[in-house]
Parts: C-alpha cells; sequence; structure tokens
C-alpha cells in the first residue's frame, strides 16, 4: 500500500517501546495504536519522544498499526 493510500490522523505519542514501537493516542478518539517511524524520519534521524504530537498513516484494512509520518513542533 502506498504512502498517499493512508488515511491522516493526529496523536499524541504515549509510550516508547522497543524496537522503534511507539504507543500513539489518537486525539479524535481514545483509541490508542502502535506506529513506528518512516523511512524519511529514520533517515534524517528525527527523534521522537514520549510526549510528542505526530501525524499518523493509518490503513484502512488494519487500523490497530501505524506509521508516524510527520512530529509537530
Amino acid at each position: 500500500m502506498a504512502k498517499d493510500d493512508l488515511a491522516q490522523v493526529e496523536g499524541k505519542v504515549v509510550d516508547a517501546g522497543a524496537g522503534g514501537i511507539y504507543k500513539v493516542q489518537l486525539e479524535d478518539n481514545d483509541i490508542e495504536i502502535s506506529a513506528k517511524l518512516c523511512g524519511k524520519m529514520r533517515r534524517f534521524n528525527i527523534r521522537v519522544v514520549v510526549g510528542d504530537r505526530v501525524t499518523v498513516g493509518v490503513s484502512p484494512y488494519d487500523p490497530t498499526h501505524g506509521l508516524i509520518m510527520y512530529r509537530h513542533k
């Protein structure tokens, strides 16, 4: 699935687990999903810490996993 097909939602990082897996709580509802960094964020060493607001790309087929695409300032 291409990055353009993902639904983008806002959320807040609540936990940073091992292996680059983050727990993100979505803003529109109280759902908590697991997400990992997208390739460009890894390539340019963008750091994500607990408490950051992020944009997550979520697949319509599996809404429990996501891809962190942007870290808000």
